[in-house]
């Protein structure tokens, strides 16, 4: 059962309070004031049957399994049997209240399945007729003909009242659902991409093996052949790059986990013209599997980008772990947010960067979802933007 109809029911045991107000407000004025000749024990049993029954409702609903739409026609059927009760104990065909057997019946046909609101319908007039056939009739002073007129007006009143609440809440309902149904179809579509990619990266990670395998002979010639200091000092990072680029590469095609600080070092071996700020401590030897080295990368690059593009190659990183949770904020000096970009989750191959792909922030945002964390996007005070993230992890500690 959705969250649709358990919302149903409780929206029906809001009501239900209500209608219990209501005929107790109804039963005091019409024996007090108006001076109506009525079989209160009989009225008051049905008033505390109905407060007895919504009590063991809202119960169920808090601790009791999933309801079934069988359990939401029980609900229904019990309303039915009160409203049929206490219309034949006060007029029966004659009791304007009468009328609000049509609004049980309409409240059944806007939540419940078809069958059960025909099941709904059926109860209802059975209801309304054998509270038209053994109804008691009443005994009013004065004019019985105004009486009606009253009670017509009164019920009237109370049938735009419960249809307009339970019409607007399940219409609120319903685009909630939409708005679920069309987050969740963008998702999909974000993960198929990000499953193409994925087949597509690993068969590149194959073919780059071999040139990148020659890439590291030739530098070890360069390197043995170079007469100064400034060669030799090039080749050195030139063979720590490509060295790099294998590693990531053989982590494409096997995934390895990875110690996280020595992922921190090798990103700024790859962005020396970008100044971290590195706060928080890690546990020794702390490692992790790839999608968090890659979620953590891709954070780092987006940010350095950000600040670059504004004339400010800083970048923010606090990382720490406890309780099994590695928690991480990068924060960028870049231009800040764009109003014109939706923020998470984001979407694959749409970028608000010049010549950006789009697929950083949208692994980023998959690989938080799939180790079950939580990621936030937030504008950093000074401008800027702070990226906050949370996983749990299962922490390997290497000495």
């Amino acid at each position: 059962m959705s969250r649709t109809e358990i919302s149903f029911l409780r929206t029906l045991s809001s009501l239900r309070w209500l209608a219990i107000g209501g005929q107790a407000a109804t039963i005091f004025i019409a024996s007090g004031p108006l001076g109506v000749d009525l079989p209160l024990a009989m009225l008051w049993s049905g008033v505390a049957t109905l407060v007895l029954f919504n009590l063991y409702a809202g119960w169920r609903l808090r601790t009791g399994d999933e309801p079934s739409h069988a359990t939401a026609f029980l609900h229904m059927l019990v309303d039915i049997v009160v409203l049929a009760w206490m219309v034949a104990w006060s007029g029966g065909i004659s009791n304007p209240f009468g009328l609000l057997f049509l609004v049980l019946i309409a409240l059944a046909a806007m939540a419940l399945p078809n069958r059960w609101a025909y099941a709904t319908a059926g109860a209802g007039v059975i209801g309304y007729a054998a509270a038209a056939i053994f109804g008691h009739p009443l005994h009013a002073p004065g004019d019985a003909y105004e009486l009606l007129l009253w009670g017509i007006a009164a019920s009237f009143l109370i049938s735009v009242s419960v249809i307009l609440i339970f019409s607007t809440r399940l219409a609120a309902d319903l685009r909630n659902r939409e708005r679920e149904l069309a987050d969740l179809r963008e998702r999909f579509a974000r993960n198929e991409g990000i499953v193409a990619l994925a087949t597509h990266a690993a068969s590149m990670a194959h073919e780059l093996n071999t040139p990148l395998a020659t890439m590291t002979l030739l530098a070890d010639e360069i390197a043995a052949q170079a007469d100064t200091d400034d060669l030799r000092a090039d080749t050195e990072m030139l063979t720590e790059l490509l060295a790099l680029c294998r590693e990531r590469v053989r982590n494409l095609a096997v995934p390895t986990e990875v110690e996280l600080e020595r992922v921190v070092e090798q990103w700024k071996l790859v962005r020396p013209t970008v100044e971290m700020h590195r706060t928080g401590v890690l546990p020794r030897g702390l490692r992790v599997e790839p999608s968090v080295a890659h979620l953590l990368q891709a954070l780092l690059n987006n940010a350095a980008d950000a600040g670059v593009q504004a004339g400010a190659p800083y970048v923010d990183l606090h990382l720490e772990c406890k309780g099994g949770m590695v928690r991480g904020v990068v924060r960028d000096y870049g231009r800040g947010l764009n109003p014109d970009q939706p923020l998470l989750p984001a979407t694959l191959f749409r970028s608000g960067k010049p010549g950006g792909l789009g697929v950083g922030l949208a692994l980023s945002h998959a690989t938080v979802e799939r180790l079950g964390g939580d990621m936030t996007m937030t504008a950093a005070e000074g401008g800027g933007v702070r990226i906050q993230f949370q996983l749990p992890v299962e922490t390997t500690v290497t000495s």
